[in-house]
């Protein structure tokens, strides 16, 4: 894990199903600045491919993604 990123915003999305902490994250990162990076943690495990979705249709980065126990966190960089 890279602990020099700066995370901007923490978005706990724990218990929540999809499609609703893609919506959230949308929501974050319109919020913040280029180059900022968004936190999610999440349970569902169907946000994974939601993720790489986000990734490719947005252009957002994803810093970094890992699962402890049940539980995902996605780093996500703001690129334009």
């Amino acid at each position: 894990m890279n602990t020099a990123v700066k995370i901007a915003q923490t978005l706990d999305c724990k218990g929540l199903l999809c499609p609703v902490p893609i919506i959230k994250l949308a929501k974050a990162v319109k919020a913040i600045q280029v180059g900022e990076v968004v936190e999610m943690l999440a349970t569902d495990p169907g946000s994974v491919p939601d993720m790489d979705a986000f990734q490719r249709q947005t252009g957002h980065e994803i810093v970094s993604r890992d699962q402890q126990g049940d539980v995902f966190r996605f780093l996500v960089r703001k690129t334009k």
